[in-house]
């Protein structure tokens, strides 16, 4: 391998006790990362406990500690930023600390980027589902998104889509320099999707695909995790306005089956009707779930998700209407567009 192929992966981590021995484990396995520079963020757990420990035997793992994020940042991009300042190598490669590679994975990503000519690589993760309630929600969103941001039209040059998951996103250091890196969008909750923007929009090319069998994540391990996470990122990933979530709530929710369903107390023939028509939406929805590589049994939890999505996305707009999200313990100040704060 010549330093031409070498990467630097840079790994923020805040209160990540339970996970990120895996993440950097299965870094230092892959032959193409030169270095991994873990960026405390001032966890008050055991995290910065474990990565010393990993540190006396993963020769290639450097530690920083980062201060308070100065105002206006959000904790992630700084602490981003600040391993991007220590990265030596050609590549760049940002992860989130729940995430796992698989053997090859880096390889895979740069063997991509010489392919397609792409100086941004970025995976959406395989998705490790444990509870009812991430198996109903984690699937149910990653289909609407599939819907928005399409891998093909990510990768066409040709097209103004851009996106990317900053849980596997690969750089080039000059094109994350040319578009000014995490500084540039020092105050993006959504940091990831920005800075892909940023880099097509600079005339650069994307690769973005399905990360099965290359990362895998368990993204939350609690409820109110899964739910302060989708109520953070749901809002700006549907498009990021009053008018937008309306018509997201409107698509995704089947609110005339549920009317049919409530005139089928009266009309038995509507009660018929709409327990079909529910049938068949659920239906399409196990079709779906095969299409984006879930199982087709996580149709058992369409309804719950169907739900738990309505509440997230207007728990999130709502968020974003007064003006604050949180995460890990900090808030940050958002705006909506066509909401009042």
């Amino acid at each position: 391998m010549s330093n031409f192929d070498s990467i630097s992966a840079i790994v923020p981590a805040r209160n990540e006790e339970a996970v990120i021995a895996a993440c950097i484990e299965s870094l230092a396995a892959q032959p193409e990362i030169a270095e991994i520079i873990a960026i405390n963020d001032q966890s008050s757990d055991r995290t910065l406990e474990i990565l010393r420990q990993l540190a006396t035997r993963i020769p290639q793992l450097r530690l920083i500690e980062a201060a308070s994020p100065p105002a206006g940042w959000v904790g992630k991009n700084h602490a981003a930023w600040l391993g991007s300042q220590q990265a030596n190598q050609r590549w760049l490669l940002f992860t989130d600390a729940d995430a796992v590679l698989s053997e090859g994975a880096a390889a895979k990503a740069l063997a991509l980027s010489y392919q397609y000519e792409a100086v941004l690589v970025s995976f959406s993760p395989e998705q490790v589902l444990k509870t009812w309630y991430e198996k109903s929600l984690i699937p149910f969103i990653y289909l609407r998104l599939a819907q928005k941001f399409s891998f093909d039209q990510v990768n066409d040059p040709a097209s103004n889509a851009a996106a990317a998951n900053g849980q596997f996103l690969m750089i080039q250091r000059d094109a994350y320099d040319a578009v000014g890196g995490h500084a540039a969008i020092h105050g993006e909750v959504l940091e990831d999707v920005a800075l892909a923007r940023r880099v097509k929009s600079a005339g650069a090319r994307l690769w973005f695909s399905s990360g099965e069998g290359i990362v895998r994540v368990r993204m939350y391990r609690s409820f109110s995790a899964m739910w302060e996470g989708w109520k953070k990122n749901l809002f700006q990933l549907m498009g990021g306005s009053s008018g937008s979530v309306f018509t997201e709530l409107e698509s995704a929710f089947p609110w005339m089956i549920f009317v049919v369903l409530l005139i089928g107390i009266k009309l038995p023939f509507a009660m018929f009707a709409g327990v079909m028509l529910l049938l068949l939406r659920q239906l399409s929805y196990g079709l779906a779930l095969s299409r984006n590589h879930y199982p087709f049994k996580l149709i058992i939890y369409y309804l719950p998700a169907v739900f738990l999505y309505a509440g997230a996305l207007w728990a999130s707009h709502e968020s974003y209407a007064r003006g604050k999200v949180s995460w890990k313990g900090r808030e940050y100040t958002v705006g909506v567009a066509g909401a009042s704060k």
